[in-house]
């Protein structure tokens, strides 16, 4: 029966239940048969589907640009969606923001699901972490065994597990131990775990050792910033994609690839920005001048003047004569205090990085100090001017 059941439901793509009546037998209880409605998440259709794994149905290996710099991790991807739980278990794909990490994991899903029955859940570290405050609320009876067991129930029993930005489980200590048994859970049970993070495993030092351990137990893979003709191949793609009949020069397609070589967003975002121009000024061709004079002004921002943490963190240590270092640790002394507040104050102004985010770039601190410190500095601003002109004056060595 279990045979008959399993092979009936794999080719048909269903999950019904199956009784089996003689034909007499059928006809002595023709008259008492009664139509027995269950809903389709419990029986008949497929369990799965893009909407409740949390999938983009855009994401797919179709539309996902292959070159040099994420051939490998493309090809690794595609042998964990076409065999899940059965090789590379964790996947853990890693690289910097923009270039691809999110497509390549939500390609894996919508491939599963597509092609099986298996329960698929793709969520961010965030989703993970306000899940995990959930189980704090507590029902009519003051308990809360039902949000522990929806818990549950949506992150064990599944099949595929698909997280997004590991590396801001960092300031969350009680939800690591969650994420962890969770882990156990479901790789003790054969099933496919898949990670991204900025930064390789053994780099999450903000993690507990016993995550970063498992991490490395399947497969690690980096993607690298695109090359040139993976740029461009990007941008030709997306122009055939898009509703638009101007013609493109391959000048301007140079261009434009080598105005944003750190990431395909930059990428795609400058694209748009020519098109939107070309649009108003009813231009029927995008040539090379165009595309320059569309992207003026914005070029220097993007390519040469890079504001990030790091950069802040090594700008503000020189001129208060302190390490980086100093900048990361504990110490509450005020030579160390109050350039490491400024520091996450510039931080905050300079870049588009979350609290989170810089909070972790300063030892791991929570989101909540970091906004004191950008709060404080703001505060100060205001009434002291020399601190005003201290400011401006980082800021342009910056």
């Amino acid at each position: 029966m279990d045979i008959i059941c399993e092979i009936f439901n794999s080719i048909t793509g269903t999950n019904f239940n199956i009784e089996f009546c003689l034909e007499n037998e059928y006809e002595k209880r023709n008259d008492k048969i009664k139509i027995i409605e269950e809903t389709t998440e419990e029986i008949g259709v497929p369990y799965n589907s893009i909407e409740k794994a949390n999938l983009n149905p855009d994401y797919t290996f179709e539309n996902f640009i292959v070159g040099e710099s994420n051939r490998f991790a493309q090809a690794t991807a595609l042998a964990v969606a076409e065999n899940p739980g059965k090789m590379y278990n964790p996947l853990f794909i890693y690289g910097n923001s923009g270039l691809g990490k999110t497509h390549l994991m939500q390609a894996i899903g919508n491939y599963i699901v597509k092609n099986t029955n298996k329960r698929v859940l793709y969520v961010t570290s965030d989703q993970f972490i306000n899940d995990f405050l959930g189980l704090n609320k507590k029902d009519k009876d003051g308990t809360n065994f039902d949000y522990v067991e929806l818990f549950k129930d949506k992150y064990r029993n599944i099949d595929v597990l698909i997280i997004d930005d590991i590396q801001f489980l960092g300031n969350a200590p009680k939800t690591q131990n969650e994420f962890f048994h969770t882990f156990n859970t479901l790789y003790d049970d054969k099933k496919q775990i898949i990670i991204s993070s900025d930064s390789s495993p053994d780099d999450l030092k903000h993690l507990e050792d016993r995550l970063r351990t498992r991490f490395n137990w399947g497969l690690k893979v980096n993607i690298f910033p695109p090359d040139n003709e993976l740029r461009k191949e990007i941008l030709r793609k997306k122009m055939a994609n898009m509703d638009f009949s101007r013609h493109i020069t391959e000048d301007a397609i140079d261009y434009i690839a080598n105005t944003c070589a750190s990431d395909v967003r930059s990428l795609e975002g400058a694209l748009t920005r020519v098109c939107a121009y070309s649009t108003i000024f009813f231009e029927e061709e995008i040539t090379l001048d165009l595309a320059i004079e569309a992207l003026k002004g914005t070029i220097a921002q993007s390519t040469n003047f890079k504001n990030d943490i790091q950069k802040i963190q090594r700008v503000v240590a020189e001129y208060y004569n302190v390490s980086v270092e100093d900048l990361k640790t504990k110490k509450r002394v005020a030579t160390i205090a109050f350039p490491r507040q400024i520091a996450i104050y510039l931080s905050r102004l300079l870049t588009d990085e979350s609290f989170p985010r810089i909070g972790m770039e300063f030892g791991g601190r929570d989101h909540s100090t970091v906004i004191h410190s950008c709060d404080k500095i703001e505060k100060e601003i205001k009434n002291n001017k020399q601190l005003e002109k201290i400011i401006e004056e980082i800021k342009s060595k910056i």
